[in-house]
């Protein structure tokens, strides 16, 4: 919220130029006060936690009144529902564990809006650069193509030389045109994430890519979880070490569970405890108030609450699959960012070995035109390494940032998350 506020601060400022710098930090928190990713998330947790008032909520009395032509004529009574403490805590502890697994997929759906406005600026970031690169490239190209056109008049070089020149300067003005149309279309992209029009360009990151954080022992704590059995909520401590959207199964699968035993406890449904009174007699007698006393049990004779057993044990079945999906598909995706994220970081660390090399090349090679020891070709094929390797290079930067944070949000457990 704060990031917020010091960017709202700076919209008069910088009015007339219409163009906000925006750091990473601030586009991630306009993305979580502005952007709808979580409002699902958000209304389930309400909704859990409704459902946690009502389960915890005491049966109310029931107060009635009779009349009778018998003596005494006039009845009234007040009936108390008895609820075991049992089945009270039993459904109160599904009612905590649904509202556990609502809380749960709020912050994973909180950390996912997170990671999109964090690869969408990663995605800007990179835009720019290759953008920067495309424009560097088409004036350096445009200075070949007049360097050309000056040796050609003094009698060094051939008109296929200044055609060559002046194919690969269109091509590289080319180039630097359409990067720079993509990196205005991933800037509007950044804007409908934050939650801004994206109607025209209205900010620019602030930030650079530099080295991405990388956290070597992600993802140890995710792959070492064990998914936890049905029972009671007892085993809820080691759901903490359970990246969130496994921990949300599990809370729901413990849940259900305690739903299936709250309903085979209530084949017997609640007693009832009535206390009254019976009073005025017609005929004169003097019998005054005459209290009662009552007690009912229903009996289970016809349903024996079969269908609702029946409903609780197919959502602990529901669960159970989806608490098997979420683990497996969990344990993939580490373990699939994870390689990614290392092919990213092995790349990297080639990529700028091969920069340094490359521009040398291109720079030797250019002087050795200047010089007449080279050829125009051996000077366009070294450019043109030189801005792959650059445009590789960038390409692989990016994807290091984006797969870093992937497995950020992968491995956010829900001890990690209070955090944050």
């Amino acid at each position: 919220m704060t990031a917020l506020c010091a960017l709202a601060a700076r919209l008069p400022a910088q009015q007339a130029a219409r163009v906000i710098p925006v750091t990473r930090a601030e586009a991630i928190a306009s993305a979580l006060e502005r952007g709808p990713r979580f409002g699902l998330a958000q209304a389930d947790t309400a909704v859990a936690a409704a459902a946690l008032v009502s389960a915890r909520a005491w049966p109310d009395p029931t107060v009635s009144a009779g009349y009778s032509k018998s003596a005494p004529q006039f009845h009234a009574s007040f009936d108390i529902p008895l609820e075991l403490p049992a089945l009270r805590r039993t459904r109160g502890a599904a009612a905590a564990l649904g509202r556990t697994a609502a809380q749960y997929r709020f912050s994973f759906e909180r950390a996912a809006a997170s990671l999109d406005a964090d690869t969408t600026y990663t995605r800007v970031l990179a835009n720019l650069s290759r953008a920067r690169l495309s424009r560097r490239n088409a004036q350096e190209s445009d200075s070949l193509l007049r360097m050309v056109a000056a040796r050609r008049d003094a009698g060094d070089a051939s008109d296929l030389d200044v055609a060559l020149a002046r194919i690969a300067a269109g091509q590289q003005a080319n180039v630097a045109a359409a990067d720079s149309l993509t990196y205005l279309s991933s800037v509007l992209d950044l804007q409908m994430v934050m939650g801004l029009p994206a109607t025209e360009v209205a900010v620019t990151p602030a930030d650079s890519l530099g080295t991405p954080p990388v956290d070597t022992s992600l993802g140890s704590a995710a792959r070492g979880a064990i998914p936890l059995a049905a029972g009671d909520g007892r085993g809820m401590a080691s759901s903490s070490h359970a990246p969130l959207s496994v921990a949300a199964a599990e809370a729901l699968l413990q849940s259900a569970a305690l739903v299936a035993r709250l309903q085979r406890r209530s084949v017997w449904q609640l007693p009832s405890l009535s206390l009254g009174a019976e009073w005025h007699d017609p005929s004169g007698s003097e019998t005054g108030v005459l209290p009662t006393v009552g007690f009912s049990l229903p009996l289970p004779l016809f349903s024996r609450n079969r269908g609702a057993i029946a409903q609780a044990d197919a959502e602990r079945m529901r669960a159970e699959a989806e608490l098997g999906f979420a683990t497996v598909t969990s344990r993939a995706e580490i373990a699939r960012t994870q390689r990614e994220l290392s092919i990213a970081l092995s790349r990297l660390s080639r990529d700028r070995s091969l920069v340094s090399a490359a521009e040398q090349v291109a720079s030797m090679s250019l002087r050795a035109y200047r010089e007449g020891a080279s050829a125009l070709p051996n000077v366009l094929e070294a450019q043109r390494n030189a801005r792959e390797v650059l445009a590789q290079y960038v390409d692989d930067l990016a994807s290091a940032w984006i797969f870093a944070a992937e497995l950020r949000v992968l491995t956010l457990t829900p001890s990690t998350s209070q955090g944050r």
